[in-house]
């Protein structure tokens, strides 16, 4: 007995020795989110411009602000999509959401995704209330990275590129029609300024988008330059494939919105008829509405808006889909500089769809119509330096908001 109960002894001793394999969580790692606040911005503009949906005359944006309770900031923004009033995100925001997430730990990025998305099922899915959860789901990462003292990319599993080659969109209309001589210029312009990639809007008649198009391939050099078009679902299938087949031999990278949004069938037909990549997905929605745009193999290219899809968390959902459909995803970009600094991060993030030696890279659409606050909204907005804009490494998004220039721009 007394040997028996020297042995336990040694046992029990023994195993209190051992180390904790489980470590204990950080206490900069346990917070609370204290207050969701929407931001929104308003500029009016000085000459208003036209895509083929109608005219802007004011620029907006709704930013997304998430506190905790360790001091750290989160923000994301909830993008306004065509003519969209920024009031409507913002209201889902601060009545919907905020109440639910308000105590919560920002980390559970997944739970917290998934949760806003059960909670407004009934009424969501599309639109201002998916942008309201991009919003707080990109606030809720650059928290996270700032947390972790790593930038997004970083979290999202590690960067595939350091840098990214920008493209102009632009080509807004400022009359309307018969504007092909100065979007030749426009072109011309863009090129002295270093790009190599441009998209062109269109929509405004397939006559005139012709005209333009024929201007703008004589101003600049076909070998040097490589076109898009977009025409925000202007037209109907027919109108679409005439336009399509008289574009067919100026080498497109993509042919963008060929037709609306809910004509799945449209876009597969318009794909398998036409010999340029077709993209679309701007104006689609989370995991679910993505898979329905593969499963129709609707599109080459896929251009979910961080802003609008579900931010970073359905992002990630969306690449794995596409992966696996073997669709390329190339992200829409048209906020603001936080729209912009989430977008670089998504695309240092991306696989290559088709891998080989020399794969075809995202590009970063970078719009070069009127936007007062997007070069004066941070501290060091992006920059486009012998031909790339770089990817920053510092934690979460690595912005710093100019509060002078929310303060100047906010309307609430």
């Amino acid at each position: 007995l007394n040997r028996l109960s020297s042995w336990l002894k040694f046992r029990h001793t023994k195993n209190n020795s051992r180390p904790c394999t489980q470590r204990p969580v950080k206490r900069d790692l346990i917070m609370k989110i204290t207050n969701i606040r929407a931001h929104i911005l308003s500029s009016p503009l000085e000459t208003p411009f036209a895509f083929s949906q109608g005219w802007v005359s004011t620029r907006s944006a709704t930013l997304i602000e998430v506190t905790t309770d360790t001091g750290l900031t989160g923000w994301g923004e909830a993008f306004c999509q065509g003519l969209e009033t920024p009031q409507i995100a913002a209201t889902a925001t601060e009545s919907c959401f905020a109440p639910m997430l308000i105590g919560r730990n920002p980390l559970s990025t997944e739970k917290h995704w998934f949760d806003m998305y059960n909670r407004s099922r009934d009424f969501g899915r599309k639109g201002a209330v998916m942008a309201a959860i991009s919003g707080i789901d990109i606030a809720l990462w650059d928290i996270a990275g700032q947390a972790y003292k790593q930038p997004v990319w970083q979290l999202l599993g590690g960067a595939h590129r350091r840098q990214v080659e920008p493209y102009a969109t632009g080509f807004y209309r400022i009359k309307g029609q018969g504007e092909a001589e100065r979007l030749a210029e426009e072109a011309q312009m863009h090129a002295q300024n270093g790009f190599r990639y441009m998209k062109v809007k269109l929509g405004f008649g397939v006559r005139d988008d012709i005209c333009v198009m024929q201007a703008i391939q004589k101003a600049i050099d076909p070998a040097e330059i490589t076109l898009m078009v977009d025409s925000n679902h202007a037209y109907g299938r027919s109108e679409a494939l005439y336009l399509g087949q008289a574009l067919a031999d100026m080498h497109l990278r993509w042919y963008e919105e060929p037709v609306a949004p809910e004509d799945y069938e449209g876009y597969a037909d318009l794909r398998r008829r036409l010999p340029m990549a077709i993209a679309g997905g701007e104006n689609e929605h989370s995991l679910y509405g993505f898979n329905a745009l593969f499963e129709g193999a609707c599109v080459d290219i896929a251009q979910p808006d961080i802003g609008s899809c579900g931010g970073f968390t359905a992002a990630r959902h969306i690449t794995a889909l596409a992966q696996a459909k073997g669709v390329e995803i190339n992200p829409h970009v048209w906020g603001s500089a936080v729209a912009q600094a989430a977008s670089l991060h998504l695309i240092a993030a991306l696989p290559n769809t088709h891998h080989s030696l020399f794969a075809r890279q995202p590009i970063l659409e970078y719009d070069q119509s009127s936007h007062p606050f997007r070069r004066e909204l941070t501290r060091h907005p992006i920059q486009m330096q012998d031909g790339f804009v770089q990817i920053n490494d510092a934690p979460g998004l690595g912005i710093e908001i100019r509060k002078d220039t929310l303060a100047h721009y906010r309307i609430n």
